[in-house]
């Protein structure tokens, strides 16, 4: 009697380790890549998957968008300046047999080629475009990166770079630049205020000496500018060629 109840104990024991090696449950985003005596027979997935022990193994593959830190590299411009920079990398499997039989780890495969190709490109641009021309920058790297992937299955969705860090003697010469470029913008907007007002200036010169009228009426607005003033006392100058039009002309002068 013991024995009998050892015999099916023993037989539901390797019943229940039998399915737990057959049968596998996957989720949606998850794909199983089998391998049959140890030959690529297919790719399965998502839900119930039946495998034959010893004899099929599965190796797991999730598609969901990967997030993967690319660690600070030491990058010089093509200005020589040596800067930190690193970035934010995001790419997915679209092929899940030949991200596992192509490559040996995708992920460590992924992240060293992203750290070769981000030194390659910034070092090809001045310190300018790295700080002022990021998205350009970006997309020029997710493009080679792209390319380079698609062999292993994997689809470079975005790179984006985090931080662009200088030294602080760097930061210092930037600053001055900024300052010197900041006086230069403003000397150049005064000389162009002085000269527009200059130009105006000397058109209405022009204006009012074809009209004398028209002089004698800004004469007498700059005067009751004047009065309007706070002060008991008024001096102001009188033109001599304002009396030409105000005192009567004599033709014929006496002796």
């Amino acid at each position: 009697m013991m024995l009998e109840y050892l015999t099916y104990a023993a037989l539901a024991l390797l019943v229940i380790m039998f399915l737990s090696q057959a049968i596998r449950i996957l989720r949606e985003y998850e794909r199983g890549v089998i391998f049959t005596l140890g030959r690529f027979t297919g790719v399965k997935g998502p839900g119930l998957i039946i495998l034959i022990p010893i004899v099929q193994q599965l190796v797991k593959v999730d598609l969901r968008v990967m997030v993967q830190v690319v660690p600070p590299q030491d990058v010089i411009s093509r200005d020589n300046v040596s800067v930190k920079v690193n970035a934010v990398l995001y790419f997915r499997i679209v092929d899940p047999e030949r991200a596992i039989i192509k490559v040996g780890d995708y992920m460590a495969a992924t992240s060293q080629l992203a750290q070769t190709t981000l030194r390659s490109v910034l070092g090809k641009h001045e310190l300018d475009e790295m700080l002022a021309e990021r998205d350009r920058l970006n997309a020029d790297i997710q493009e080679i990166l792209d390319k380079q992937t698609d062999v292993w299955g994997i689809k470079v969705t975005g790179i984006e770079i985090k931080d662009v860090d200088l030294n602080e003697t760097m930061v210092r010469a930037i600053a001055k630049q900024a300052e010197a470029e900041r006086l230069r913008r403003a000397k150049v907007i005064n000389a162009m205020g002085e000269q527009q007002a200059a130009e105006k200036l000397v058109e209405a010169g022009r204006i009012l000496a074809q009209e004398p009228q028209a002089m004698q009426l800004r004469y007498f607005a700059a005067l009751h500018d004047i009065a309007g003033e706070r002060s008991s006392t008024v001096v102001f100058p009188l033109p001599m060629g304002l009396l030409d039009h105000l005192l009567p002309r004599r033709d014929n002068p006496q002796p």
